[in-house]
């Protein structure tokens, strides 16, 4: 395990508008959908002997430099060399004080002369844990560093969202004073600048003061080397200078980009009375060097009026990117139409440099229009073409185009009887595919005799789709649209809903991919192309033929609009018409988890009890309500309350047990799930020193479903690894005859279980559903 590769994770304003980022989930891949078999990450051969573990890649040369040696000691285990935090560790504060972003950490070292220090973290590998829960908290690793400006790198989301209901900072609980997505963002940049397209962790680089390597530590066999490379790095530089802070009044504070004075300045704002908090305001808007948007983010959300008035105004001056998220926020909620014009106005001044911007500006702009290609006078309210019509006459018009085989109207009406065939559920997928090649080469040919119009597009858009062929549906659904299959002025036969439902779909799902082609490629982009989707969803919602596909775009799409009530009550309409929707429940636990804050996990536990009080609920709901239980549990685990914790990995594995009675055809979903609740029961009391119990609680989970031994949990951690870790807490705490039991158990179980995991596939998992991928 120890220092291992991970994958890249941009983040990016609109992947979270196009997505749902749902980062506290317990997984072996994917969206869990029962009551189908979870499989564990990798399905491995038993070798003959466990494998080495003193493996893996060289050390960096500086690593040698600085006296890694060539592999782990004798003798020496992972376990013994990293070994995990306990309890009382993580309760601890993580003692480095970090900077918020990459930016802020040039200008400290410009201003005090010390050197930058990156840190490179990730959940779940062995080393990194170690240096997360045990080293960053220790007083001599601060002191190590202090002369140092640090940064911290990690693709991991560790809290559901940054900052609360009032714009307070939710600081990460693993790295402390910043928050999730400062860490993340930091990571993205640094991994262009300065990684050589390797993403490792634990890594430590310093760099120098005009941005050049010193040292990048990495792949060691040992923590002195770090510790060596921390000291020898520094010693021939002289010290640096210590900044004012306390010296300076707080408005002076505000020009500083430091975390200790940003943080002194947010403090100040919040305890100060309003003469206070608008010369803190006014000082903002005069010094520009450095953005204080965090401080704006807490008068807006405040309710002294005239503070956020004057932060809506500091806003509409700026010319910081990071300003734009903090706009997007003022811009949900009710305001004056100047302030609102003001800051729409912003948005598109900061366009001309920033594509988010520009995004957001369009987005405003394109909510007040009306779509010119859809009109509220079509669509699914109006009369349909009968499907069973057209199917029931397929061999009529099959005759009438093999009669007239140069009649392009005759090939286009014998296409659409096909493809009505289809839609009334054929059962043999042989039959369907054929159905449907039939479908596509009359509409094809109809297209090569002449025919023009949204009836030839339309059909081609949904042969094409229930072909798999994406790119063609989407560019016939567009055509079919922009041709005037959807405008009230249309006169021709009405398309079957099978059809109609399809080519919105497709329609909206082109103009989504268009806006995220054009931000990827910085590109200007029609605010009337907003108007497009929202009509599309909006006659989509209502149909009888909308799918949970259909229902989560649009959900998503709504969170984007910043229409988040609307998009509450789209989810629960949703589920009460899809009640086993594996997409929609992901929705569900992220929404509590989004909106709930510190409350989360606790309101994750109490929605589901309710959900399954109420009458006839779905025989599933056990199912998504003990999911939802072991994402609690992780939750409560990130914020080390592992009281909590205990008690929802607990509620989970009773929530299976009832799946698996009402649902037996489940059973192997639910193990799955149930060893790894196991498991993790078993991480949080080896944490907290209860070695014994933790072998209950391990060993239960070998036996209910041995082959999850080696699948990840949402925290990175296999039970392979707790396993590893609990032996050789048992063998250092002289418990040998439950250290030799453990053995014995591990020794009879596939070896490869114990392997160290696949962390770089899993970092890519993670990092595409962030993007929507």
């Amino acid at each position: 395990m120890r220092m291992h590769s991970i994958d890249r994770a941009r983040g990016s304003l609109l992947a979270l508008l196009f997505c749902c980022n749902l980062p506290l989930i317990a997984q072996d891949g994917g969206t869990p959908k029962p009551p189908e078999p979870a499989k564990p990450a990798q399905t491995p051969e038993p070798p003959a002997q466990r494998p080495p573990r003193t493996g893996g890649a060289p050390p960096s040369e500086d690593s040698f430099r600085y006296g890694s040696p060539p592999s782990l000691a004798k003798g020496t285990t992972q376990e013994q060399m990293w070994p995990a935090a306990t309890a009382e560790g993580w309760a601890k504060p993580c003692l480095i004080p970090w900077q918020r972003n990459f930016e802020d950490a040039l200008a400290v070292s410009k201003a005090t002369g010390a050197p930058i220090l990156v840190c490179v973290n990730m959940d779940g590998e062995i080393a990194s844990e170690h240096f997360a829960g045990v080293r960053y908290r220790d007083p001599a690793t601060a002191k190590a560093l202090e002369r140092y400006v640090c940064v911290i790198a990690s693709v991991y989301r560790h809290t559901a969202r940054d900052y609360d209901e009032q714009g307070h900072r939710v600081v990460c609980p693993r790295f402390g004073t910043v928050t999730c997505s400062e860490h993340i963002a930091c990571e993205v940049e640094l991994y262009g600048k300065y990684f050589e397209g390797k993403r490792i962790s634990p890594r430590h680089i310093m760099l120098d003061f005009d941005g050049k390597k010193s040292y990048d530590v990495y792949y060691s066999w040992d923590t002195a080397t770090v510790f060596t490379a921390f000291t020898k790095g520094v010693e021939n530089l002289p010290l640096p200078q210590k900044l004012p802070h306390d010296d300076m009044p707080i408005p002076q504070r505000v020009a500083s980009a430091d975390a200790i004075d940003r943080s002194a300045v947010e403090k100040a704002y919040e305890g100060g009375n309003q003469e206070a908090r608008l010369a803190i305001l006014r000082s903002v808007i005069a010094s520009r060097s450095v953005d204080q948007d965090d401080v704006l983010r807490l008068a807006i959300f405040g309710l002294d009026l005239e503070c956020a008035r004057a932060a809506r105004q500091a806003l509409a001056q700026s010319d910081s990117e990071s300003s734009i998220d903090v706009i997007a926020e003022a811009l949900k909620v009710s305001l004056d139409p100047k302030e609102r014009d003001a800051l729409v106005a912003a948005a598109a001044r900061l366009g001309e440099k920033y594509p988010r911007a520009r995004t957001l500006a369009a987005l405003h702009e394109g909510l007040a229009m009306n779509s010119t290609q859809i009109t509220a006078a079509s669509g699914p309210e109006a009369a349909s073409a009968s499907a069973a019509e057209y199917a029931a006459n397929v061999q009529e018009r099959g005759d009438a185009a093999q009669e007239r085989p140069s009649d392009p109207a005759a090939r286009l009406a014998f296409a659409e009887s096909l493809l009505a065939r289809v839609s009334e559920g054929e059962k043999d997928p042989r039959w369907t595919r054929i159905l449907l090649e039939d479908a596509r080469a009359n509409a094809e040919e109809a297209a090569k005799l002449g025919f023009r119009g949204w009836r030839l597009d339309a059909t081609l858009a949904a042969t094409y789709d229930q072909l798999g062929q994406e790119n063609l549906a989407l560019d016939h659904a567009l055509k079919a649209v922009e041709a005037g299959m959807w405008s009230a002025a249309q006169s021709e036969i009405e398309a079957t809903d099978f059809v109609k439902v399809r080519v919105l779909a497709l329609f909206a799902q082109s103009r989504q991919q268009a806006i995220r082609k054009a931000y990827q490629e910085k590109a200007k982009w029609p605010p009337e192309w907003l108007a497009d989707i929202n009509a599309a969803y909006a006659k989509l919602v209502v149909h009888p033929l909308v799918s949970d596909d259909n229902l989560i775009s649009y959900y998503d799409f709504l969170n984007w609009l910043g229409g988040s009530r609307r998009a509450g009550a789209l989810l629960e309409d949703a589920l009460a018409r899809f009640p086993d929707s594996a997409q929609l429940h992901e929705r569900l636990r992220s929404r509590i988890l989004w909106e709930k804050g510190e409350r989360g996990p606790a309101e994750l536990e109490s929605v589901y009890a309710a959900r399954l009080a109420k009458p006839e609920p779905s025989k599933q709901l056990t199912w998504f309500a003990g999911y939802a239980e072991l994402v609690a549990a992780e939750t409560f685990r990130r914020r080390n309350d592992f009281e909590h914790a205990l008690t929802a990995y607990q509620h989970g594995i009773d929530y299976y047990e009832r799946n698996i009675a009402e649902v037996p055809d489940g059973r192997d979903s639910c193990d799955h799930f149930i060893a790894l609740a196991r498991a993790g029961r078993a991480r949080v009391l080896l944490e907290r020193g209860e070695l014994e119990a933790a072998m209950t609680e391990l060993l239960a989970a070998f036996q209910r479903r041995a082959s999850t031994t080696g699948a990840m949990d949402g925290l990175n951690i296999t039970p392979g690894m707790t396993a590893l870790m609990l032996h050789s807490r048992l063998v250092a705490a002289n418990k040998t005859e439950l250290a030799s039991k453990l053995q014995s158990t591990m020794d009879a179980m596939d070896q490869k279980l114990f392997a160290e995991p696949d962390f770089a596939s899993q970092g890519a998992q993670r990092g595409n559903r962030r993007q929507g991928r």
